[in-house]
């Protein structure tokens, strides 16, 4: 390909002999400007007069996106060895958060990193690092989605909320089907075109069926996640411990004090001045899982028990949605019964 040039203007003479400024714009070897050349992104230099102008072309992306987490007992030198693998991968860091932990003496760490180091390489590359320190090492792809089964009974709002931010590409995750023990919320899954599975529970044995194709679900889909989007039943140990740092649940922050059928009622009888939601993760333990995220609002005297439904339904809604987000970023780390968020 020819380099093509802009020539400064020069001056002509017209037919009445007035000086007429003219561009020409045509290959040319003797311009005082030489071409730049791009090829692979690389830096040329370009001649004005006596000057050296430096460009640097832009570079291509990355193959890769990495997420890399990191949990260990922190020791000295532990941050420059894991710089040093991803430098092995030829990695760049592009974000970078740690923590330690000094009840623990835990180190926690998360890192993004672009690379054109496929999954294989990127192992290989830490692979002494892990050996050496005795860590736990998560990587993940940026940009995959998180597969993610839903339980639902009859309350709407959290599971409208989740499908809808997902449909609009606001959570990065991917909901292959929504199960429940109620029909109720079928035709809401059907508008986003995720199917529902309704598993009647009228029995303990209702409750084990249900249970079992829960895991079985888990396991031959590849789930990573199941939300609790208000449902109402109280998982098994065993399930508990099945799916074990992969469960979320969402519920009011009246608990303890408000517990049973129609809180928010309670709430208003009661007089309370905050309305709360609280993520945890799920544990054998009802309702005492690892805290992930917690919101408040003020409300007042004049609030009826609807309007404290209401606003305390947008404001679950908004708490669970952040902990799915947080945990399809990889952004929670396990500290014992402590979570760590890098935000």
């Amino acid at each position: 390909m020819v380099p093509i040039f802009i020539r400064r203007p020069t001056a002509r003479r017209g037919a009445t002999g007035t000086p007429v400024a003219t561009a020409s714009i045509l290959p040319s070897t003797r311009s005082r400007f030489h071409p730049v050349d791009y090829s692979g992104g690389v830096v040329s230099n370009a001649t004005r007069g006596s000057q050296n102008v430096t460009v640097t072309a832009p570079q291509p992306a990355s193959a890769h996106d990495w997420i890399i987490t990191i949990v260990c007992a922190d020791q000295p030198g532990l941050v420059h060895a894991v710089t040093g693998g991803i430098v092995e991968a030829q990695g760049n860091i592009e974000e970078s958060q740690q923590f330690h932990s000094p009840d623990t003496g835990r180190f926690f760490m998360r890192l993004r990193v672009s690379t054109d180091a496929d999954e294989a390489r990127m192992r290989a590359a830490m692979q002494p690092v892990i050996d050496r320190y005795d860590l736990d090492l998560g990587l993940r792809e940026a940009d995959r989605p998180t597969r993610t089964l839903v339980l639902v009974s009859k309350a709407p709002h959290c599971l409208q909320d989740l499908l809808f931010r997902q449909s609009a590409g606001q959570v990065n995750i991917e909901i292959p089907r929504v199960f429940g023990n109620h029909p109720d919320l079928a035709d809401i899954a059907g508008f986003y075109g995720v199917p529902f599975t309704s598993l009647a529970i009228r029995s303990p044995e209702d409750k084990h069926a249900f249970e079992q194709r829960v895991m079985e679900y888990v396991e031959e889909h590849d789930i990573e996640l199941v939300v609790l989007a208000r449902y109402m039943q109280i998982l098994s140990p065993e399930l508990c411990d099945f799916l074990a740092g992969r469960a979320i649940n969402i519920h009011h922050s009246f608990l303890p004090g408000f517990k049973g059928a129609n809180p928010y009622l309670q709430a208003h009888r009661r007089g309370v001045k905050l309305i709360g939601a609280t993520a945890h993760f799920v544990t054998k333990d009802l309702d005492e899982g690892p805290i992930i995220e917690q919101n408040v609002v003020r409300v007042d005297h004049s609030k009826t028990p609807a309007q404290l439904r209401a606003i305390g339904q947008d404001v679950e809604s908004r708490t669970l949605r952040q902990a799915v987000t947080w945990f399809a970023e990889r952004r929670i780390l396990r500290d014992g019964q402590r979570t760590i968020i890098f935000q």
